[in-house]
């Protein structure tokens, strides 16, 4: 396994915000609701894991390391973490676990369905993403793996609704989308090795 430390840093960088959130819930130090922050800590947490994803390649192409690509799997894995915990936090401390409350709910809160929406999209890409699945899909897989873009899409107009009290934070999210999916575009992404070697002969 290549950069065996660098794997096991983001593992244990990855893991321990939302052990120190329910911590923190626990201890009762997240408010006056700490099931609602916890909720939205885990869904915001999940959407940064995914812009931290989508990082991965033009940094890759900017530094020509190869240690941006070997995690990108593993960060992709646990944005989907994220919002599995995001969604567990939900049914038990918004619902209380009552399924019957659910559908008043999505008549009240519809972005909960684009989220809900999203996350399917999460778990069809977390499933694939395996070596068996890139050898049984081929070409597809890659297809298939560009859901990704609507799924930053989708998140991000979940999160829009969720916080329309507070636009700055969701601005800033938004975007860094847009600059990662603009590093994305073939006329810039052949752009980022030539400011890699600019930089070097300065």
């Amino acid at each position: 396994m290549r950069y065996p430390f660098w794997r096991c840093a983001v593992f244990l960088v990855a893991l321990l915000p939302p052990l120190y959130w329910l911590y923190q819930a626990w201890i009762f130090a997240l408010g006056p609701d700490p099931g609602k922050a916890l909720v939205d800590r885990l869904g915001q947490g999940g959407l940064i894991l995914l812009l931290v994803t989508l990082a991965m390649t033009p940094l890759q192409k900017l530094t020509r390391w190869g240690g941006w690509i070997q995690v990108r799997r593993q960060l992709g894995l646990w944005s989907f973490t994220y919002v599995v915990l995001h969604l567990s936090a939900y049914a038990v401390f918004i619902l209380g676990l009552d399924m019957g409350q659910l559908a008043i709910e999505l008549r009240k809160r519809p972005y909960i369905i684009i989220g809900f929406v999203a996350s399917l999209m999460l778990l069809v890409m977390a499933v694939t993403s395996n070596r068996w699945s890139m050898r049984r899909l081929g070409t597809a897989w890659k297809k298939l793996h560009r859901l990704i873009y609507v799924i930053l899409a989708l998140g991000l107009l979940h999160m829009l609704w969720v916080v329309r009290s507070d636009l700055e934070r969701w601005a800033i999210y938004a975007a860094l989308g847009v600059c990662l999916m603009l590093l994305r575009l073939p006329r810039i992404a052949r752009q980022l090795p030539l400011l890699r070697s600019r930089f070097a002969m300065r």
